[in-house]
């Protein structure tokens, strides 16, 4: 124990751990840092090494007996039904499932959907209704063989602080200089910060001002592996990592079907891993994240209010050098072309993740730090009920060249410097200049890239600088661009010049761009945007009513290819079909339903079908069901209606297609196998012979 080591035990006691022992068990398991250090904290709470030695082992036997592995199953539920009861380890879900009207809970490697649960668990813990929380939870067997499940939930507790005591946090901090809290909370990362440098220091807090400061928007790009998404992943349970295939408006904001807000109003911060791969189906997600990221509401039919701040991390795949030596990339060149100049505006903070060492042992630190889950709890209260916005906005002063969202920006990041290295008191003033000065630098970082893409002056105010102690005013430059013309003066096409732009790039440029040995599909579609003139409106041609026969045999059709076409603008569409009742026939619908989902404007799908004596009306029942409460995920409502007397196939779109195939959605052969091609994709799979006919009302 150093100096430091001493210190912080003994003013926090029990509210620290050894680093290096979660180091030492992180490596052999698959389980977030946070459930790793609460079992630590629970045996391992000594300094003496025989004790420390035993309690690694009892830490090891627990995750042993009670962490339910994904290949572990049927062997926990196993243990469940043999003994009665079991304790496990896990992350626990509650869905509400409409057609049972109640409430179930998922444990997510324990592999059961179907769990009951007391109210008094997920009304205590919102978050297990959206997203899922770690807990240790007890599963008992139920004996009573005529209910409808097997387990359920006896006792749960969740795997973070029951108490925290911010009056506490803040008398500790008071004991320690701000260089001494600074590596208090980098070992607490499980960061060694003797080896970093002071800039890279800063750098690792400012990834956690997500964290404290509400509506706060961050972005970091850089390199792999530099550890860019474990802050948003493993440090906190009140932050949530996504990918991009999940960013829905439904998933995000708010599901209308539901009438519940989405992720935004449960977690502190939802970030975005691989920002590069967000794939937008609806153009109304982009303006309502504009909306959301501007003030932090937005509007689906409800006005919505909350808190959580937005983070974006992704990879660079060229190199800063190329990047800012061009007249033609950006920093900003990963992000999906649907991220418009207005959604980069909003970033308060750009970290240059190209600064961040790689990961490796050199950097973890032997030392102790704070249990992640107790900073965590201290990031959460500051977030919910401290706000230094005021206090910055009394002391900073700003030069004129700092706008709008610029000042907003630069602001609300010193404020969140101030949360987590001041939590209880005001910097010395050059502590705060500091502060501010790397503020100013993250935020320029956005102007610069944002004024390179724009083709006139809006975002050329790019020297944003602040009045020293002296009331001096000090301009603030990014390294990596200081002293290159195709960042600091990029060039502006001219719209009336007749000649080439390239051409025009070339020769009015100061000095030859570098040449790029990469050029990525998202590179290259900037480039287009900046450098070909505007081109034609495509000529969409007009649809036209089809009638063709599919003949027996033959492939190459699916749902999509001969409804997608057709579904432009629908917001509705009604299916009439009364062979909607068998497995493989519901399975048909579901694939149908796939194809329909593509288009984002619709909303509501409503099936009228029928059954006879021989269906087995509780099965159809459950799967059509099943695919409900799925489409209610997407924020796309099913309605079903039985006919008893229907005969006719007809599929109507409000917007005045009707599709009539003779056979209805059953036209498909079955599969000589279902192992062989044609199985799983429809375009593959064998017709049986039917017409088709497509016209407007």
């Amino acid at each position: 124990m150093d100096e430091l080591d001493q210190k912080v035990t003994s003013i926090f006691d029990g509210k620290v751990v050894r680093k290096d022992l979660l180091h030492r068990i992180k490596k052999g398991t698959n389980v977030p840092t946070f459930v790793l250090e609460f079992l630590l904290a629970r045996y391992c709470a000594s300094d003496d090494d025989a004790e420390i030695q035993g309690g690694l082992e009892a830490v090891l036997e627990t995750l042993n007996d009670n962490y339910v592995r994904p290949n572990e199953a049927n062997k926990a539920q196993s243990k469940v039904a043999t003994k009665g009861k079991y304790k496990f380890i896990d992350k626990v879900h509650v869905n509400y499932v409409e057609k049972d009207r109640r409430h179930w809970a998922a444990l997510e490697n324990f592999d059961s959907r179907r769990i009951a649960i007391s109210e008094k668990f997920y009304r205590d813990n919102d978050r297990l209704l959206q997203g899922g929380l770690w807990c240790e939870v007890t599963i008992a067997y139920n004996e009573i063989e005529d209910d409808d499940y097997v387990f359920y939930i006896e006792d749960l507790r969740p795997i973070q602080l029951s108490r925290f005591n911010f009056e506490q946090y803040c008398e500790g901090r008071e004991q320690f200089s701000r260089d001494e809290w600074l590596d208090i909370v980098l070992r607490s990362v499980g960061l060694e910060p003797g080896k970093l440098t002071p800039r890279v220091k800063m750098h690792f807090v400012a990834r956690l001002l997500p964290l404290v400061e509400p509506n706060f928007n961050f972005i970091e790009l850089g390199p792999r592996g530099t550890g860019k998404s474990y802050f948003f992943s493993e440090f906190s349970p009140y932050s949530t990592l996504i990918s991009g295939g999940q960013a829905t408006k439904a998933t995000l904001f708010y599901n209308n079907q539901r009438k519940k807000i989405g992720l935004v109003g449960f977690w502190d911060t939802v970030a975005f891993d691989e920002v590069g791969g967000i794939k937008v189906k609806d153009s109304d997600t982009i303006q309502i994240m504009k909306d959301f990221m501007a003030n932090g509401r937005f509007s689906r039919g409800v006005e919505v209010i909350a808190d959580a701040s937005m983070a974006f991390v992704g990879n660079l795949d060229l190199s800063v050098d190329q990047i800012v030596n061009s007249e033609v990339y950006d920093l900003f060149q990963p992000l999906p072309k649907e991220f418009d100049l207005a959604v980069m505006d909003r970033f308060a903070c750009y970290l240059p993740g190209w600064e961040m060492p790689k990961n490796s042992s050199d950097f973890l630190t032997n030392n102790y730090g704070f249990i992640t889950d107790y900073l965590a709890e201290a990031f959460h209260h500051q977030l919910i009920h401290t706000n230094r916005f005021e206090e910055v906005n009394k002391r900073i002063h700003l030069g004129a060249a700092v706008e709008g969202r610029d000042e907003k920006g630069i602001k609300k990041t010193v404020a969140a410097f101030l949360k987590i290295l001041h939590p209880s008191g005001s910097p010395f003033d050059g502590e705060f200049q500091e502060y501010v000065e790397y503020a100013v630098e993250y935020r320029r970082r956005v102007k610069e890239q944002m004024n390179k893409r724009k083709s006139d002056d809006e975002f050329a105010k790019i020297n944003l600088s602040y009045m020293n102690d002296d009331g001096k005013e000090v301009i603030v430059y990014c390294p990596e661009s200081k002293f290159v013309p195709a960042t600091q003066e990029p060039i502006r096409r001219d719209i009336h010049s007749d000649e080439s732009p390239k051409k025009a790039v070339k020769e009015s440029s100061k000095e030859e761009p570098v040449e790029l040995a990469v050029a990525p599909p998202q590179a290259e579609e900037k480039v287009s945007e900046v450098l070909d003139p505007p081109l034609a409106e495509p000529v969409i041609e007009e649809l036209k009513e089809q009638h063709y026969t599919i003949h027996y045999g033959a492939a190459g059709y699916s749902y999509e290819s001969i409804v997608g076409l057709f579904l432009k603008g629908a917001k509705s569409i009604e299916i009439e079909d009364p062979y909607i009742r068998i497995t493989h026939q519901i399975h048909n619908f579901v694939r149908f339903c796939e194809a329909v989902t593509k288009t984002p404007t619709v909303r509501k799908i409503r099936l009228i079908t029928s059954y006879d004596d021989d269906t087995d009306v509780r099965k159809m029942s459950e799967n059509l069901s099943e695919l409900k409460q799925s489409l209610l995920e997407l924020d796309i409502e099913l309605e079903l209606k039985i006919n008893e007397y229907m005969h006719d196939r007809e599929i109507r779109i409000d917007n005045g297609w009707i599709v009539k195939i003779g056979r209805g959605l059953d036209f498909f052969q079955k599969p000589d196998s279902w192992f062989g091609i044609g199985a799983n994709d429809l375009n593959q799979r064998k017709c049986l012979e039917t017409k088709v006919d497509i016209y407007k009302r």
